[in-house]
């Protein structure tokens, strides 16, 4: 094994993983459609435009950007591109109103501060109109330019590790593809699995009884990640470093973080996240984005609900905070960058290769980090490339799927169980807090199983319409957001009323069942609870219910 040269270190991929949960027609504020304005307007606007920018530039960005789909079927919902450029629009009314205020106050760099979001805010609205008001139509056009490529994850969020059929794996996966190929135009061979949680095949049983059981039932066996991600057309994939350093190399030897092996016996790559340029961009602690010069993510101004203070020190209370300076933070932001690509080219040539192919870091990241929670996130990326393009430190950026036709694979391994999560295992999503949610999951889980054995599950009238709304509410149940949040305590109240309203719109859905079953029509009643949550939970209009067939 040999140590690459001085001359070329190998190469990076960003891999960013856009993801909200599903919040249309689920509240507004502090919790709910909100939550989807901010990231358009202070992340994927941002991004693409920067991502414009660049290609004008003659700056080669290349990168993929995984948008779940629950995410890209809200994007396209007329009612969120609707409430969009009102939003916008307000934002910069506000921005306007503080100035007005900081010139009364003669208050010189507040005002300037006041400007720039104004500026900020308008620039997102002249992007979206250049869009013609569809988000989705940049990320494609972003794809076609060859800046990003796009990936796929699972349907909902699901969070793979803890779904307790192996029809509900494969059911997520193949709404992934079929929604990722009807709004974006093209297939993808890569998925993001939600929370970098992976699975390998093998015996396995319910961590927690069904609800209405006392059991939690036989042992049996079940598929693992790969055998989902294979069956649905998607070739790689990502996981955190443990899992790597962890796993058995077939045939012998050490795996290395920074060359992608093939899982077990599939066809599907694997890639790890590489854990020190990770901690240095995500962590507000010991990363970038504890910069005291950055703005600082909790000091808000109401009620326009703009930002004018800078992070200022460590554990320090809001009155402590100090006015935030442009200037100094765009250049931290220069130097961030320039470090993080040294970074990247000492860890790749502190690495022997296992197999004499160049090496490849793998640098994933939750999108939404880069401009919402980090404000100069997308400046940094933007530096990055400038960085990169001009060639210095040797390391070039590349995409995961031209990195593996061109470089291929270093063989094979087995991975045990685990997630990116707190002990690099299920216990954000299995916990005292959560076991009730997966209760009703798993019971929910097996009541489909038992309803796709019938004929009327793939019919057409009433009948499909129930055994569609049903597939669609057990989705929402899966989404890995709710255990998550209840866990972390970020929107408990909110995370536990949506699972709650999920779960009990399926089990209305689940009581129509047996009408159906015998071929008769729903009552009024029946028929107007459907439509409602038809209406309300609309999401991924070409579901399958026959995905969900064992």
């Amino acid at each position: 094994m040999k140590k690459h040269s001085s001359g070329s270190a190998g190469y990076v991929s960003f891999v960013l993983h856009a993801h909200l949960p599903y919040v249309l027609h689920h509240g507004t504020w502090p919790h709910g459609l909100e939550w989807l304005l901010e990231a358009a307007a202070e992340t994927y606007l941002p991004l693409l435009r920067m991502l414009r920018t660049l290609q004008d530039e003659g700056i080669p960005v290349r990168m993929n950007v995984s948008l779940s789909p629950v995410l890209l079927q809200q994007l396209a919902h007329p009612d969120f591109r609707s409430e969009l450029p009102p939003y916008l629009e307000r934002k910069i009314a506000a921005a306007r109103e503080d100035a007005g205020f900081f010139e009364l106050a003669n208050e010189t760099h507040l005002l300037g501060l006041a400007r720039h979001w104004e500026r900020f805010f308008t620039q997102s609205l002249e992007e979206l109109q250049l869009l013609d008001g569809d988000l989705v139509a940049g990320f494609r056009n972003a794809q076609q330019s060859g800046s990003l490529s796009l990936m796929t994850s699972a349907a909902t969020h699901g969070y793979v590790p803890l779904l307790g059929t192996d029809e509900s794996v494969l059911a997520h996966f193949q709404t992934a593809v079929r929604a990722h190929r009807k709004l974006i135009g093209t297939d993808t061979a890569g998925a993001w699995l939600p929370e970098f949680g992976y699975r390998p095949g093998g015996t396995w049983q319910f961590p927690v009884a069904p609800e209405g059981s006392n059991e939690v039932g036989q042992a049996s066996q079940r598929i693992g990640a790969e055998t989902a991600l294979s069956a649905a057309g998607l070739g790689f994939t990502f996981v955190d470093a443990h899992l790597i350093e962890n796993a058995e190399r077939i045939g012998g030897g050490s795996p290395s973080l920074y060359r992608p092996y093939r899982i077990g016996d599939s066809d599907v790559a694997v890639l790890a996240r590489d854990p020190r340029t990770t901690s240095q961009v995500w962590s507000p602690q010991q990363g970038y984005p504890g910069e005291f010069a950055y703005l600082d993510f909790h000091k808000k101004r109401w009620p326009g609900g703009h930002r004018y203070w800078r992070v200022t020190g460590d554990y320090l209370g809001m009155e402590a905070k100090e006015p935030y300076h442009l200037e100094t933070a765009q250049e931290r932001s220069r130097s961030h960058a320039e470090h993080f690509v040294s970074l990247v080219a000492d860890t790749l040539r502190a690495q022997p290769s296992p197999d004499n192919e160049p090496l490849l870091l793998s640098a994933p990241f939750d999108l939404e980090l880069f401009g919402h929670w980090w404000h100069e996130g997308v400046q940094f990326l933007e530096n990055v490339f400038r960085i990169l393009h001009k060639g210095t430190h040797g390391v070039h950026a590349i995409t995961t799927e031209e990195y593996l036709a061109q470089h291929g694979t270093a063989g094979r391994v087995r991975m045990s169980e685990g997630s990116w999560g707190a002990n690099g295992d299920n216990s954000v999503w299995l916990n005292g807090e959560t076991s009730s949610l997966l209760s009703r999951v798993y019971a929910a889980q097996l009541a489909v199983r038992a309803a796709a054995q019938t004929p009327q599950w793939t019919a057409d009238g009433q009948a499909g319409r129930v055994a569609r709304q049903m597939c669609r509410e057990l989705l929402l149940m899966e989404s890995s957001d709710w255990p998550m949040l209840i866990t972390t305590g970020a929107a408990r109240d909110y995370a536990e009323k949506r699972f709650r309203e999920h779960a009990d719109a399926f089990s209305q859905l689940q009581a129509m069942w047996p009408a159906i079953t015998e071929d008769r029509p729903l009552t009024p009643e029946e028929e107007a609870t459907l439509t409602e949550l038809e209406r309300v939970d609309s999401l991924f209009p070409d579901l399958d219910p026959a995905d969900w067939k064992s």
